[in-house]
């Protein structure tokens, strides 16, 4: 299986480092706001947000955001009526009090090209955000389903 996806695609990283695992008090608000934005973003499907996956390494635990835009992306960031921008605040008032016990970062990637495969495992990454489809004849190698795997409505370069 692979996935299809047609137009812009945005993968949005976003976590959190936890520098004083002995402080609850410190990180676990931070650690729990997460999971309301996400069930804020998966109630609406004209927020642009596709679909997310969870991660967990060590103290770090992140999440793996598909977007349809980075427009949307920005507008959630931005909307004073949802739940970021409050959670948002509220981090930088608890980092004042205690500077480094948390930490946050993200990352985001606006991207033009992408190949997917998936073996004997449920959907999931893009699959799952997007649309998941047979792997098409000839594409079965990366290189092939990459060729093909535009994902901007953008034109084609040509020549050298």
């Amino acid at each position: 299986m692979t996935h299809r996806h047609e137009g812009e695609l945005v993968v949005f990283l976003i976590g959190m480092t936890i520098n004083k695992p002995w402080r609850p008090d410190l990180w676990l608000p931070v650690f729990t706001a997460m999971p309301r934005m996400l069930r804020e973003l998966s109630a609406d499907p004209g927020s642009g947000m596709l679909g997310y996956r969870l991660t967990l390494e060590g103290r770090n635990p992140t999440v793996i955001q598909y977007w349809r835009s980075h427009e949307e992306l920005y507008a959630y960031a931005a909307d004073r009526a949802a739940r970021h921008r409050p959670a948002w605040a509220e981090f930088n008032r608890r980092a004042a009090k205690a500077p480094g016990a948390v930490g946050i970062w993200h990352e985001t990637y606006l991207v033009d090209r992408a190949e997917s495969v998936y073996v004997g495992t449920p959907e999931l990454g893009l699959a799952r955000a997007t649309e998941r489809i047979p792997v098409p004849r000839g594409r079965n190698r990366a290189r092939e389903r990459l060729a093909e795997g535009r994902t901007a409505l953008t034109p084609r370069r040509t020549g050298g």
